[in-house]
């Protein structure tokens, strides 16, 4: 990963790179713009409702939709980057906006396979901000559906859903027990502002305390034909899953890695001066941790092929073992990063310990490490993942 969009190009006062957008320069400016807030925010756990209107305003909120489709047409790699960049000023609305742009993300895929996602192009280019329900759905999902004329009525509970009171679409999964040939998972997309949808502010949480990824409640909805874009069996392990495995987990861990960039900045500044021999043996630790996360983000990228892999099992595989390694060492270098601050780097008065709270969000983004190992475990010996 670049660290900036400028290496592609001259980047001019506009905010342009030859012409072209530079999209981390304008999260740079969007992250200045949040970062004074963020203290705040940690304490009371409220999401940055203006950040995410400037995400539309700026156009990073639909920077992945195709050009000739009407966004910016950023690449799987650019986007990583400004999830980095933004990280580094506001860990928590990165994050947050990291599940808009994987759903975003998946349809750009779906695009260059020979599918059409137009209409759900169309939605965002005019402003609207996805939120994925994926974490807690996984193969079986949840909740209940009913068959009725022209649709389904469903209800359920969806949480976490990061920057659900920002959100306007709600991309989840449905349990439906009575299917036709036995339990099936509709995959759908509900307006929030459809009858019988809410939330229910249930996230309080160690770190990562302002994406809002509160419950969202669904009492009776309906979910009209088309709105569902796919109904696969329950229990049994779907290619849909290689593909948001490849295009998520890349940008979630490039939103994380831009927490480490800031602790290693903070912590060499710290350092600066200082002689004891421990200083040196533990900046150095740190930068092997630090190395190890920006290599493994880097090979998660350039194995997706700016959306153009194939959706393989072995794809996911490799992904997810990609997702753990580098989910340790980011731990390790904002760990270490605090030894070397020493013990101002505990306190609430220095940045560290916020963001020491907030890298640990990374393990709880799928798979947890018993559930990766078994399922790299079982398809490296050519087993069904689950």
């Amino acid at each position: 990963m670049t660290m900036t969009a400028t290496s592609r190009g001259t980047s001019s006062v506009d905010g342009s790179v030859d012409g072209q957008t530079d999209w981390v320069a304008t999260a740079r400016r969007l992250g200045t713009d949040l970062e004074p807030g963020v203290a705040d925010r940690d304490r009371d756990g409220a999401i940055a409702v203006a950040g995410f209107e400037q995400l539309r305003a700026t156009g990073l909120s639909r920077a992945l939709v195709p050009i000739d489709f009407g966004g910016g047409g950023a690449s799987h790699e650019e986007m990583g980057d400004v999830l980095r960049e933004l990280a580094r000023y506001d860990p928590a609305t990165a994050v947050a906006f990291s599940m808009h742009a994987h759903v975003l993300g998946a349809q750009v895929w779906r695009h260059h396979h020979g599918l059409d996602a137009s209409a759900v192009f169309a939605k965002v280019v005019d402003g609207a901000i996805l939120i994925s329900t994926g974490a807690s759905d996984w193969v079986g999902s949840t909740g209940t559906a009913r068959r009725v004329d022209g649709g389904y009525r469903v209800s359920a509970r969806k949480g976490p859903a990061s920057a659900c009171e920002v959100g306007q679409i709600l991309v989840t999964s449905i349990r439906w027990e009575d299917g036709p040939d036995g339990p099936q998972v509709l995959h759908c997309a509900v307006p929030f502002a459809a009858d019988g949808v809410r939330i229910d502010p249930t996230w309080d949480t160690l770190g990562m305390r302002a994406t809002g990824s509160h419950t969202v409640v669904l009492d009776d909805v309906f979910v009209p034909d088309a709105a569902v874009s796919l109904v696969r069996p329950a229990d049994q392990w779907a290619p849909i899953w290689n593909t948001v495995l490849g295009v998520a987990l890349p940008l979630i861990m490039a939103a994380y890695l831009g927490i480490a960039d800031r602790a290693v900045e903070l912590a060499t500044a710290a350092a600066a001066g200082r002689s004891e021999p421990p200083v040196f043996q533990l900046v150095g630790e740190m930068m092997n941790a630090y190395t190890t996360a920006t290599d493994t983000v880097a090979a998660m990228f350039a194995a997706s092929d700016n959306f153009r892999f194939a959706n393989t099992d072995d794809l996911a595989a490799r992904t997810l073992s990609r997702k753990t390694v580098a989910a340790d060492a980011l731990i390790d270098t904002v760990r270490l990063a605090i030894e070397v601050a020493g013990g101002y780097g505990y306190t609430r008065q220095s940045d560290l310990e916020r963001l020491y709270r907030d890298i640990h969000g990374c393990l709880f983004h799928p798979l947890g490490r018993a559930k990766q190992t078994q399922f790299t475990g079982r398809v490296t010996v050519g087993v069904s993942p689950i």
